[in-house]
Formats: C-alpha cells, sequence, structure tokens
C-alpha cells in the first residue's frame, strides 16, 4: 500500500488512514516498520530516477568545484538548472513538514475528512483535462515556487502529493512527463528529510519488536511496488492519461463519505 499510493496520484496518507480504520489497526507508538517501509520507498525513486539524479550531481559538482558558478552556466546547463528548480520547490513543503506537520495530520486523520479530501484530489486530477501543456517545456523557477506549494498543501492526508504537483505543472502548461519527472525528483528530498526524521525519532526511543524478517518483507515490498507504480504511472501520463486516476478518487471518496 504505501509503495504503490506514494508514487500513484491517490494519496499515500489517505489511503493508509482508510485501511487502517477498515483493519481497526491500533495506531502504535512504534515506528521501526515504518522507517524501514520509507527507506524502501526512497530507494524504488532513486533506482527509477538514477540517470536523472547522476546528471543532476554532476552538474552541482562542476559549478561548485569547477569554478563554473555563473549566470552563463545556468543558462547552458539545463541539469543545474534543474536541481535550482527542485531545491526552491522542497522549500515550502520542508518548511511547514517540520513546523506543522504533526498538527495538519492529526487534524485530518479522521476516515470521514481524509474521503474529502480525497474528492478534491480528483477533481484536481480531472481539471488537467483542461491544461494545455506546451510539448518540451520543463519546469523553471516560478514554476517550481508553484509545485513547491502545492506539494507543501499535499502534507494533509488525503490529498496526493504526485497528484498535486504534476497537475500544478500541466495547469502552467509544463509537459506531462516532464511535469511526471519532475515530481519524482522532488519526492526525493521529501521523503529522504521524513525517512531521517523518523529514523532520529527511531534513534531515540530504540528499536522495536518486529522481527527482521517482517521488516525485511516490508521494507522490499514497499520497493518493488514503488517502483512498478513509477513505471506505470509514467506510462500512463505518456498515453495522455493521466486524468483517469480522479475518476478512483472520486468513487473511493464519494464511498467513504457515505459510508463510513
Amino acid at each position: 500500500m504505501q509503495g504503490l499510493t506514494e508514487f500513484l496520484p491517490i494519496s499515500s496518507s489517505g489511503h493508509l488512514v482508510l485501511v487502517e480504520h477498515l483493519l481497526g489497526v491500533i495506531p502504535s507508538e512504534d515506528i521501526t516498520f515504518e522507517v524501514f517501509v520509507h527507506f524502501g520507498t526512497l530507494l524504488s525513486v532513486v533506482v527509477v530516477m538514477r540517470k536523472e539524479i547522476v546528471a543532476i550531481f554532476r552538474s552541482l559538482a562542476k559549478a561548485l568545484y569547477g569554478g563554473l558558478l555563473s549566470r552563463k552556466f545556468y543558462a547552458e546547463n539545463e541539469e543545474f538548472r534543474l536541481a535550482l528548480a527542485l531545491a526552491i520547490a522542497s522549500i515550502p513543503a520542508a518548511t511547514i513538514g517540520l513546523l506543522f506537520e504533526d498538527a495538519i495530520a492529526s487534524a485530518f486523520t479522521d476516515p470521514k475528512m481524509v474521503s474529502v479530501m480525497l474528492v478534491l484530489t480528483g477533481l484536481i486530477l480531472f481539471l488537467t483535462r483542461l491544461a494545455k501543456p506546451v510539448e518540451g517545456k520543463k519546469v523553471g523557477i516560478l514554476t517550481s515556487i508553484a509545485v513547491g506549494l502545492a506539494q507543501a498543501i499535499a502534507i494533509v492526508p488525503g490529498i496526493s502529493r504526485s497528484g498535486a504537483t504534476i497537475s500544478m505543472a500541466m495547469y502552467l502548461r509544463v509537459s506531462p512527463m516532464n511535469a511526471a519527472r519532475f515530481s519524482f525528483l522532488l519526492s526525493i528530498p521529501v521523503i529522504g528529510g521524513a525517512t531521517l526524521l523518523k529514523t532520529k525519532d527511531l534513534l531515540l526511543s530504540g528499536f522495536g519488536a518486529e522481527s527482521f524478517l517482517h521488516i525485511a518483507i516490508g521494507t522490499v515490498m514497499a520497493f518493488l511496488s514503488g517502483y512498478v507504480a513509477i513505471k506505470v504511472l509514467l506510462s500512463i501520463v505518456q498515453q495522455g492519461k493521466f486524468s483517469i486516476f480522479a475518476f478512483y478518487c472520486l468513487i473511493v471518496g464519494s464511498l467513504g463519505i457515505m459510508f463510513i
């Protein structure tokens, strides 16, 4: 569930709230399993986007250690522009996550409210049908600010992070494939940061009672399902069918409002 819903535009946090409610899962203070599952999800996006990640780090190394950091280098180096856009887009979510995530998450753990947010996600996805992206257009500085704000809003359970960020980029006429790739790259600092914070809490509280086998299986499943989800979403976006996820979110959200 974590791996699939983290990257498909259907809200991982919202689905986890709904599934825990339906299965009667009692929340636990032990976060050992959660940390490793997030780590598995992080690995999946790093593997899929490894070429882009290597190119970004090479451009940063060339700029910082090669003495090439200049306006001209920025204009000529696409990977450096991408790195800067990712850094800017990460700021809103990082700020809100550090200051208000617990308060926001606790306020929206009600399954019915999460269902309402899923309906909202469905509407956001459906409206991408009205977007008029330009073929080949990529995320620039101003667009990265808007995408970063969309990602910050997606801290609310039920609002899909990938759905909000890809949709926002498409509204601003970024091509669907470039919007999706930017969203996946943008997830790395978010998931990585969350994993580090949870790891810090884990080190302070101590490891839980889960067996190594359970943790290993959870991590591998999160990695594999995350990998599949990214590949599936990229294929669907390439076919121009991104908005089909709107119907799923609208149906699940509506059922949650009516029956939960």
